[in-house]
């Protein structure tokens, strides 16, 4: 679905999320906003899930951690708005399709009655909002997106800071909150071990941390173009460079794939969410699939 089908992104949104609700059986976040409170003595018969295994290692004894949860859910909806998210420029770019995926999840969670709040950074962060849930809110929430669905101007070129910005967004934010990325992490690879230390940076904060991976799988992964000479351009530093795609594909495939397998593994030791989102599949099949698969863990 794109923007001009409807004309207005919060109804764009609201149609997407009708269609969640068929698959939805519950809140896929209920159960996420939980404080530790106390131990107290394990009963036996009760569920060994919230033992204390390190206390028991120390005491010898069997111990239940017990949680408060809250009442809402705070959600901070991160978008990198640098030049190459408007890649490409025919069909849906991969910053309209984090722009159509965060409108969905900003309509669902105000259905939940949770606060969502808004960062946008390129080499800066330009715009960062507290999560509120209020419905004036949500529309300045609404309309901050809509102002941003612009085509890429050449002479625009807005180069990526994403180390910068998650760092300020780990201390902007409101402890305790779910953080979700929209990225194509398309950093300097020899960054990607500082990337992960501001990643860190908002898991020390207590943020539960979600990064969806926005690119384009035939282009940007398998490097599907024509077998005939190219220019290509870098659309953050209009650097240039001519080449044939036959003649360092292969190399180009190892060198990607093995930059994408490093951020989902170091995803995966940090205890960070990591969901592929390829712009060939659909944003709302890929936050589908998400959501489902949060529902089955909690």
């Amino acid at each position: 679905m794109r923007l001009a089908q409807f004309g207005n992104l919060e109804l764009l949104a609201r149609q997407v999320v009708e269609g969640f609700i068929t698959g939805l059986h519950k809140s896929p976040f209920h159960g996420f906003s939980v404080e530790f409170a106390e131990h107290r003595l394990y009963n036996p018969g009760e569920s060994t899930r919230n033992i204390d295994w390190r206390l028991y290692g120390r005491s010898e004894k069997l111990f239940t951690k017990k949680y408060e949860e809250e009442t809402n859910l705070r959600c901070q909806i991160v978008i990198d708005d640098s030049s190459s998210m408007y890649f490409p420029q025919t069909g849906i770019s991969k910053y309209e399709y984090a722009v159509y995926a965060a409108a969905s999840l900003i309509e669902l969670l105000k259905r939940q009655r949770d606060a969502v709040g808004l960062s946008i950074f390129d080499s800066a962060l330009r715009l960062h909002t507290a999560a509120k849930s209020s419905m004036l809110h949500h529309r300045y929430l609404y309309s901050e997106l809509e102002q941003r669905l612009v085509n890429y101007k050449e002479d625009n070129k807005r180069e990526t800071s994403t180390i910068q910005a998650l760092h300020d967004i780990a201390e902007l934010t409101h402890k305790r909150s779910m953080v979700i990325v929209f990225s194509d992490l398309l950093d300097d690879p020899t960054q990607t071990p500082a990337l992960f230390d501001a990643l860190q940076h908002l898991k020390h904060n207590k943020h539960e941390v979600l990064l969806f991976h926005v690119y384009h799988k035939g282009l940007e992964q398998s490097f599907a173009l024509e077998d005939r000479p190219y220019q290509l351009i870098d659309m953050e530093t209009g650097e240039r460079m001519h080449l044939r795609p036959g003649d360092v594909r292969e190399k180009y495939q190892q060198a990607i794939q093995a930059h994408f397998d490093e951020l989902q593994l170091r995803c995966l030791n940090n205890g960070i969410d990591f969901m592929p989102a390829p712009i060939e599949e659909s944003y709302e099949q890929v936050l589908l699939k998400y959501l489902l698969k949060r529902q089955k863990l909690y």
